[in-house]
């Protein structure tokens, strides 16, 4: 492990007393270091007051006090930084993790983001990661898009790791979504067969193509029909990427709120789309167990299904 450290002074000017940790978190918000961070580094004895090292995180701070804080980031021989990112873990054993994955939270560090991805949680939480993987995504079986929520298998091991990969490209991981898309779908059901490239023009983009694509295959189901949108369940037989995304604004029912892929205006930027990962199903790499989480749609999303009951009068 390499370490690169920080050092940030400030003086406390308030008249009233205010705790150690919350002052900190105040004068760091900038920086993108929660409290819970800075709660371990005054643990750890990296933050003076006056040139003493804080007793606690409770300690008050009074007019005139000097805080220093030494900020020691860890990172792998790859240069993957260990940095306490909020994980919500919903299962944990010697082997597998299983995350509900918040949104806006990327996966895996790239462009533009190398240090707020949950790989980076991962890195400062976990003493053992899979590494059979790119170097910049040890654990990472599968992924989910910046703003799907929902869950996601992580392998503590290698031994885990082959077994899973070899699990979803057979097809053998169940995965399914909800999703609220644009317009009512009149089948109750039904399979979206659309093989899946890179979008010709703009690059970032995935597009129904036959020209040097991968077989894309989408079940659904319709769960709710409302004025003008529906709600449906999806499940992957494949997993291509941004594939519900695109196979759904292919048949003409973009997913609502999708930056991407929907010709209709983006209500909040913030949010993303309405896609969310409820479901999965699989076989512990270990026992063999066959194993069932699943998760409740967030908050942003409930609420909006509730409007869209109370407007169909239900």
């Amino acid at each position: 492990m390499k370490q690169h450290e920080k050092q940030f002074s400030f003086q406390y000017q308030d008249l009233s007393e205010t705790r150690l940790d919350k002052f900190l978190a105040q004068q760091l918000q900038d920086q993108n270091y929660s409290r819970t961070f800075i709660t371990n580094l005054i643990k750890q004895g990296q933050v003076t007051v006056n040139d003493k090292i804080a007793a606690s995180q409770k300690q008050l701070l009074k007019t005139g006090d000097m805080v220093v804080i030494n900020i020691i980031n860890n990172s792998n021989e790859n240069g993957l930084v260990a940095k306490p990112v909020a994980i919500n873990i919903i299962y944990e054993d010697d082997d597998i993790i299983v995350i509900n994955k918040a949104n806006n939270l990327v996966v895996h560090p790239g462009a533009g983001n190398f240090d707020n991805t949950l790989v980076n949680g991962l890195l400062f939480n976990m003493k053992e990661l899979s590494s059979v993987n790119q170097e910049s995504r040890p654990g990472i079986v599968h992924r989910l898009d910046k703003q799907t929520t929902g869950l996601l298998i992580v392998a503590k091991n290698n031994q885990s790791h082959y077994f899973l990969a070899q699990e979803l490209k057979n097809h053998e991981i169940i995965r399914e979504y909800i999703a609220l898309v644009h317009g009512k779908i009149k089948a109750q059901s039904g399979t979206i067969d659309a093989p899946i490239a890179r979008d010709k023009v703009h690059r970032r983009k995935m597009a129904v193509n036959e020209a040097n694509a991968k077989a894309a295959i989408t079940h659904f189901k319709v769960l709710e029909t409302f004025n003008n949108y529906s709600l449906v369940s999806c499940q992957l037989e494949t997993g291509r990427t941004h594939q519900i995304r695109v196979h759904f604004q292919w048949i003409n029912h973009p997913v609502v709120n999708d930056p991407t892929y929907s010709k209709f205006p983006v209500e909040d930027s913030n949010l993303g789309q309405y896609l969310h990962a409820y479901k999965i199903t699989f076989k512990h790499p270990r026992t063999k167990k066959v194993m069932v989480f699943t998760a409740e749609l967030p908050d942003f999303f409930q609420n909006r299904l509730k409007l869209l009951r109370k407007e169909n009068g239900n």
